[in-house]
């Protein structure tokens, strides 16, 4: 079997069941998603069984992401219990025999020890053929180095993959540091998944994304203040923050990747409009293969259109000022993994 790092494409794509057999046509053939994200797996999965993917690509032909331990907002279970149990209503859900990698839900709302025990509970099922690979997700980029460490001592083989959201894109940088992907890598990961590359939806003209739930934006005014300028520049420049905002993220995901060592994005899509924008987007920054003129996938680095950008870059960088690699603060301040998780798996919906 290949690792995972030789299978995915430089883009991923974040929910978005409408979308799919496009996305699957353009070389974005892995999808990443989250029982968390509810009803995100129920509707991937009913897209992933019509009749427009099923008489094209078969299950070998994709890879499916997803996650358990999160269950709300400020609700947690990593209990071995609950993992297994989480991870048989996936399989259910996208009517499959296997997932290509399940993640602990954001490591750093948990303990160490509680991590640790879900990352045990998904390598049992992993020697069971139920999961193929084991992966950690959060923001925190010591916690996830932390655990990704703990995780090969106590179990003499490194997690496969790590998730990381909204610190390797033109606003912060943090990931690339040291403690960030290379101590992933001498934690013995090979893969890196930068999540959120318009940082939820801070790089882009509008402002921040407000949606039912709110502005749940983690981003101070200062912050925000400073984007729109760089929006309002980009504009004047011809371009949009958020295509500008795209490419650097596969710019740096390719610069900083290796024959051994990959970094791949995850980008929300939720429209036709979407997939086409950040497609065309993609293979701006990236030259796509020959035999595939309009497929992310086997895709390399476009140094033309590098050249050009490197530009725009440094001019955001520059007025971004002090908020460059500004990072959110998550959890927030005094949250308690003990008095937050949920103790009883069987209270749960199995729908």
């Amino acid at each position: 079997m290949s690792h995972l790092y030789s299978q995915l494409p430089p883009l991923i794509l974040g929910g978005a069941a409408d979308v799919i057999r496009q996305a699957f046509d353009h070389g974005v053939r892995a999808i990443d998603t989250s029982p968390y994200y509810e009803p995100s797996e129920q509707l991937l999965g009913k897209a992933l069984q019509d009749a427009s993917i099923t008489k094209h690509y078969t299950r070998s032909d994709y890879v499916l992401m997803t996650k358990v331990g999160r269950i709300k907002s400020d609700q947690f279970d990593y209990s071995p219990a609950w993992v297994r149990q989480s991870v048989s209503r996936s399989l259910q859900r996208f009517n499959t025999d296997y997932l290509d990698v399940v993640f602990c839900h954001d490591v750093e709302f948990v303990t160490e020890d509680d991590a640790l025990g879900a990352i045990g509970e998904l390598l049992k099922l992993v020697d069971e053929r139920k999961v193929r690979n084991v992966g950690i997700s959060g923001y925190r980029i010591d916690v996830l180095s932390r655990v990704a460490q703990s995780a090969r001592e106590r179990y003499g083989r490194p997690v496969d993959v790590i998730q990381n959201w909204g610190q390797m894109n033109l606003q912060n940088g943090r990931l690339e540091v040291e403690e960030g992907l290379k101590a992933f890598e001498n934690a013995g990961v090979k893969t890196v998944l930068n999540a959120s590359p318009l940082n939820i939806g801070l790089l882009r003209a509008g402002g921040v994304p407000v949606g039912k739930l709110g502005d749940f934006h983690p981003a101070p005014e200062g912050l925000r203040s400073v984007c729109r300028d760089v929006a309002e520049y980009m504009t004047s420049q011809g371009e949009s923050l958020a295509a500008v905002a795209l490419r650097y993220a596969l710019w740096r995901a390719e610069a900083t990747s290796h024959d051994q060592f990959r970094v791949c994005t995850i980008t929300g899509i939720s429209t036709t409009a979407d997939l086409t924008e950040n497609v065309n987007t993609s293979l701006s920054i990236l030259k796509p293969a020959e035999k595939s003129p309009m497929s992310v996938a086997g895709a390399t680095l476009n140094h033309s259109q590098l050249d050009h950008d490197r530009t725009l870059f440094d001019k955001a960088r520059e007025m971004l000022g002090d908020w460059s690699d500004y990072s959110f603060t998550s959890p927030d301040p005094g949250w308690s993994p003990e008095l937050k998780r949920v103790i009883n798996p069987s209270k749960k919906s199995d729908s």
